[in-house]
């Protein structure tokens, strides 16, 4: 396969210090856009929108922790174990993550957002407005012990 390159577009500035789970509805932080790479123009139109989504880099995750098997989420032996593509843990082979989150503001070049799951320092990759006609279509599904996992997520 190919490789691929990225160059991050912007850098999530204060909220959560540590990788933590849970309570992340609780966070503010700052997605600061490259001012070397755009100019205000480019989120024109974005403070329209009441939620974003983020693709971000897991930039903390030791490159020897990354699972491409099943594990118990959180290690919790009371879940069953799923393959690293049946969850959304950050030890992943790409350490991609995605996040949906609330824009409270636009000021310049940054996005001023509640409940983003990423720490301070983390490099993002892509925003995108959330639109809801890109949210599931029909009836979702999951395992109880993915619901267990999420109770407190947000």
């Amino acid at each position: 396969m190919q490789s691929i390159v990225l160059e991050p577009v912007a850098t999530v500035v204060g909220g959560r210090m540590e990788t933590t789970d849970d309570d992340w509805n609780a966070e503010k932080a700052v997605i600061r856009l490259d001012a070397r790479r755009f100019a205000p123009e480019a989120v024109a139109g974005l403070e329209a929108f009441s939620h974003l989504e983020v693709v971000f880099h897991f930039h903390l995750v030791d490159p020897s922790s990354i699972t491409t098997t099943a594990r118990h989420p959180r290690g919790n032996t009371g879940w069953p174990k799923v393959g690293i593509f049946a969850q959304r843990g950050r030890n992943r082979p790409n350490l991609l993550g995605v996040s949906r989150c609330r824009l409270l503001a636009v000021d310049g070049l940054d996005l001023q957002v509640s409940g983003l799951d990423a720490v301070d320092g983390t490099p993002v990759l892509d925003i995108k407005p959330y639109l809801a006609e890109f949210g599931p279509q029909g009836e979702t599904v999951q395992p109880e012990w993915a619901t267990e996992l999420m109770r407190d997520y947000y």
